[in-house]
C-alpha cells in the first residue's frame, strides 16, 4: 500500500449520525477518545499499526489523516470497532455487523483511493460496499511479514536518514513503485502534493537511505511508528544490486536499528513478488497474515 500515492483526499458526503442498528452505533471520534482508541488498537498491534501511527502523529482529527476516524459501539458503549474512512479505508473489528455499518458509511464518500485489510475482512467489507460504492480498479493480494529481536548482524552498510537534499533522488523511484502497485503515478496525478508529503516524511526522519555517489542503492519509509510496532513501506533496492545481498544487509540493519524503539517491525509485500519475499525471509521476517488492497476507480 502506498500512502503517498495521490493527494486527492476523499470528498465527504455528510452522513446523518448516529448511524445505527438495533445493537450498534457509529459516530465520529474526537480528541477525548484518543487513549481509549489507542488501547483498543494495541490489542492487535501489527494489524492496526497504520491507524495507531496516524493517531499518534496527527491526533484523531487532522487533515493529515486524509479521512475521518469512527467508532462502532455496542448498546453499553463499549468499542466494537474502529475505522479510518477516507483516502485509504482501514477497519478494525471482529464483528460482521460492524463491518456492514462501516461499509455503509464508506459508501457516502467519493474519490477514495483504496481499502486495505486482512483478506477475509476486506472480502466481507466489499460484499457490503461494492454494490453501490466506488468500483474496483485493481486488487492486490499481499503478505503481512514481521520481524522481532534478535536480528542477525550482517556486514554493515552506510545507512542514514534522508534529508531534503535527497528528495529529487527519492521521488521518481517512489512514484515508479507506487505506479507499479496501484496503477497511479503520483508525480503525474498530483506532483505538488506528492512532493509536500514526501518532504514532510523526510523532515520527520522517517525515510532511510543508502546512497553512493549520488546513486540511491536502497530506501525505506517508516509510515507508522508506535511503541508496539513500526510499519515499513516504499522499500526500494537498485536493480543492479538485486540478488547480491545488498537488500538483505540493509533491511537487517534498518530493522535492528528501529527495534531499539519498538517491539516489532512489519511490512506488506505483494504475493507475486517472490524476490522481495525471499529478501525479507533471509532478513528474518516471518509470515503473519494475508492482506488485500482494493484500489478504487
Amino acid at each position: 500500500m502506498y500512502a503517498l500515492a495521490t493527494a486527492t483526499a476523499a470528498t465527504i458526503m455528510p452522513p446523518a449520525f448516529p448511524l445505527l442498528t438495533q445493537s450498534l452505533t457509529i459516530r465520529p471520534l474526537g480528541l477525548a477518545h484518543e487513549a481509549e482508541v489507542l488501547a483498543f488498537l494495541a490489542q492487535r498491534p501489527i494489524h492496526t499499526v497504520i491507524m495507531a501511527g496516524f493517531i499518534r502523529d496527527n491526533g484523531l482529527t487532522s487533515p493529515l489523516n486524509r479521512g475521518t476516524f469512527y467508532a462502532c459501539r455496542d448498546a453499553a458503549g463499549h468499542l466494537e470497532g474502529v475505522a479510518l474512512i477516507g483516502h485509504v479505508t482501514i477497519v478494525e473489528t471482529d464483528g460482521e455487523e460492524a463491518i456492514e455499518l462501516f461499509a455503509q458509511l464508506a459508501q457516502q464518500y467519493d474519490q477514495a483511493f483504496a481499502i486495505v485489510g486482512e483478506q477475509e475482512k476486506v472480502e466481507r467489507f466489499w460484499e457490503c460496499y461494492g454494490p453501490t460504492g466506488q468500483s474496483m480498479r485493481r486488487l492486490c493480494r499481499e503478505l503481512l511479514m514481521e520481524q522481532r529481536s534478535p536480528v542477525a548482524v550482517l556486514e554493515p552498510v552506510d545507512m542514514r536518514r534522508a534529508t531534503l537534499a535527497d528528495i529529487d533522488l527519492i521521488m521518481p523511484l517512489h512514484a515508479e513503485m507506487a505506479f507499479e502497485e496501484s496503477g497511479v503515478n503520483p508525480m503525474v496525478k498530483d506532483p505538488i502534493g506528492f512532493r509536500q508529503r514526501m518532504a514532510h516524511r523526510i523532515e520527520q526522519g522517517r525515510v532511510w537511505v543508502w546512497t553512493e555517489q549520488d546513486r540511491l542503492i536502497f530506501k525505506a519509509d517508516v509510515i507508522s511508528d508506535t511503541p508496539e510496532a513500526i510499519y515499513l513501506e516504499g522499500i526500494y533496492v537498485a536493480p543492479e544490486e538485486r540478488g547480491q545481498g545488498a537488500g538483505v544487509r540493509f533491511i537487517s540493519q534498518l530493522t535492528r536499528t528501529l527495534l531499539t524503539g519498538t517491539k516489532s517491525i512489519c511490512l506488506l509485500v505483494n504475493e507475486t513478488n517472490q524476490a522481495a519475499q525471499a529478501c525479507y525471509q533471509k532478513a528474518g521476517y516471518k509470515l503473519r497474515g494475508y492482506y488485500d488492497t482494493v484500489f478504487l476507480q
